[in-house]
């Protein structure tokens, strides 16, 4: 099991930071190799993903999330192994940080090597730096959702 961590900060208040990462049919704008998430249900969604020629398709649960603080979430059959927390932390009233923390296992020769050249740390990191783009330039959420799990 590999693990990464990033953060990042972003010039939009916490709510609307959290309101954003809610709404996970919108993750293919700027998450590279997600082709498709639909929202099955208020605590499932499933995953299509296309990484360096290699599609694959998963659950994923959300196991905690708390608005405005954490989404948690670990994969749930399929062809991923991975679970993950984003928390967001209150800088000021338009700042707030990120952080991801993403637990995987890569599976045969290509993913272990891929994940030991530090893959999966730079798309989290560039998944991320998109993100704050895809915010920043609305300046608004898509939506939100604002139940507890």
């Amino acid at each position: 099991m590999s693990q990464v961590e990033e953060s990042i900060e972003v010039n939009v208040p916490v709510s609307a930071a959290y309101n954003q990462w809610t709404q996970f049919e919108s993750f293919p704008q700027f998450m590279e190799g997600v082709e498709r998430i639909e929202q099955r249900t208020q605590t499932l969604t499933h995953w299509k993903t296309k990484i360096a020629g290699v599609e694959r398709e998963f659950d994923a649960e959300i196991t905690e999330q708390i608005p405005d603080e954490r989404v948690a979430w670990t994969s749930v059959g399929g062809e991923a192994k991975q679970a993950g927390v984003v928390t967001f932390h209150y800088i000021d009233d338009t700042t707030t940080k990120i952080m991801l923390q993403l637990d995987h296992d890569p599976e045969g020769l290509a993913e272990t090597v891929g994940d030991k050249l530090g893959f999966v740390k730079r798309q989290a990191t560039g998944d991320l730096k998109r993100f704050k783009q895809f915010i920043e330039a609305r300046g608004t959420e898509t939506g939100s959702w604002r139940g507890t799990v």
